[in-house]
């Protein structure tokens, strides 16, 4: 059981779940959260990316795609360890 490996509990990862009821983000220590507005991002350039489909979300009439595609280059134009290389997953 990963939980109580020892090194496996200190592992310093996140993963996003979600399904069409919920959206998940689930730490390495197995901590699970749940955004309060349905928008979550994670990696090096997941706060920049965070923060710009916030506001793309509650100021324009983007499409969910759209928005998750012009987030992730905004965060790319400013965090130095994101590049453009974008692959976009739809379920």
């Amino acid at each position: 059981d990963w939980s109580t490996n020892k090194m496996l509990r200190q592992l310093e990862a996140l993963l996003i779940v979600a399904n069409k009821d919920a959206l998940l983000v689930i730490s390495g220590n197995g901590e699970v959260i749940e955004p309060d507005d349905q928008i979550t991002a994670i990696g090096s350039g997941g706060p920049y990316a965070l923060a710009a489909a916030r506001a793309l979300a509650g100021c324009s009439d983007l499409a969910p795609r759209q928005i998750v595609e012009e987030a992730l280059k905004i965060a790319a134009d400013i965090c130095v360890y994101t590049n453009h290389h974008i692959t976009v997953e739809e379920i």
